[in-house]
């Protein structure tokens, strides 16, 4: 008898488990600090209470889950939506829109050296920047560099890679670099530059008006599995929910997958993207996960003064609110 309970019970156990929808993730860079919430959504069960089998893979920069997803190598992901917007006006049609904005004001930023005189847009200005091709940052520059009037044959923009980025501005070899804030900001400081060395221009604050990195679905996808992908959305809510409120409690689950990082470092990292980019005003007014349709649409004007739109640019294309509640989620 005792058997054959057993043998029902590991029964119901492989059907539960047969039934999970497997999703994998792809993120838009390294296991840092700011993905340690998509490991606590996996670590503590909030993917297994969606019947989501999720899996996260590592990215290489802000563009390059947008092909992963729109080709269905990934069903989500994680990208710049602004970058997100060109690609789809290059390649109308394509499969992947955004479904969930996480980083509602953007870190989109450059990082320079007061040391090497840099210490306002400006400064740019007949000086070297370091910027790697599939930077996000460097994605939005052209619309940082008109709002602040510079002169762009006067900055040499020196192409760098990612593993060369802050090394160069620790020693000297490029006077500021673009990046994100908490990702630059902290990974030159660890080589060493002092922190009060270092000055941080956030593009929002020099009249960039732009979202930031969102969830990224395949529309195919997402029609023909829409509950998968509400429930995929609502556990990263819960997972940035857990993040928010112990910042120290999920940096261990991303160190699991990352032991060469430092715990102390990611903890810091993570409390800056969510204190500047994710827990914002306009976010505890009207919820986490949305987007607002008349910020949108000057974010679309702001694009199109430094890009050319093959297309009369569609907000309906870019971002759906289809998968998430009404009026987002609380993430506090």
């Amino acid at each position: 008898m005792r058997h054959a309970i057993l043998t029902a019970a590991f029964a119901v156990l492989g059907t539960a488990a047969a039934a999970q929808t497997d999703m994998p993730f792809a993120l838009d860079w390294k296991f840092e600090g700011p993905a340690a919430p998509y490991f606590a959504a996996i670590d503590n069960g909030h993917f297994a209470d969606a019947d989501l089998n999720v899996t996260i893979e590592a990215g290489s920069g802000s563009l390059d889950a947008i092909p992963k997803v729109a080709t269905g190598a990934f069903p989500v992901g994680f990208a710049d939506i602004n970058s997100l917007i060109k690609f789809l006006d290059q390649n109308p049609g394509a499969p992947v829109t955004a479904a969930m904005m996480i980083y509602d004001k953007p870190p989109f930023a450059v990082i320079g050296r007061r040391s090497l005189g840099v210490e306002e847009p400006a400064d740019l200005m007949d000086r070297v920047l370091g910027a790697p091709p599939p930077d996000g940052a460097w994605a939005q520059f052209p619309i940082f560099a008109a709002e602040n009037d510079l002169d762009m044959d006067r900055i040499t923009v020196e192409p760098v890679g990612f593993p060369t980025r802050e090394p160069m501005l620790a020693e000297g070899e490029v006077a500021a670099i673009t990046g994100f804030s908490f990702t630059s900001f902290l990974n030159a400081a660890r080589l060493g530059v002092p922190e009060d060395d270092l000055v941080t221009l956030l593009m929002s604050d020099y009249g960039v008006d732009l979202y930031g990195n969102a969830v990224i679905v395949n529309t195919d996808f997402a029609e023909a599995n829409p509950d998968a992908v509400r429930g995929f959305l609502q556990a990263v809510a819960r997972g940035w929910s857990d993040a928010v409120a112990d910042p120290g409690s999920v940096v261990p689950m991303l160190i699991e997958r990352n032991p060469a990082a430092d715990a102390d470092l990611e903890r810091r990292r993570l409390q800056l993207a969510i204190d500047a980019n994710v827990d914002t005003e306009s976010v505890a007014e009207n919820g986490f996960g949305t987007i607002d349709g008349d910020r949108m649409a000057s974010a679309l004007e702001q694009i199109a003064t430094t890009y050319e739109f093959q297309n009369e640019p569609d907000a309906s294309l870019y971002f759906t609110d289809a998968y998430l509640p009404e009026g987002g989620f609380i993430l506090k």
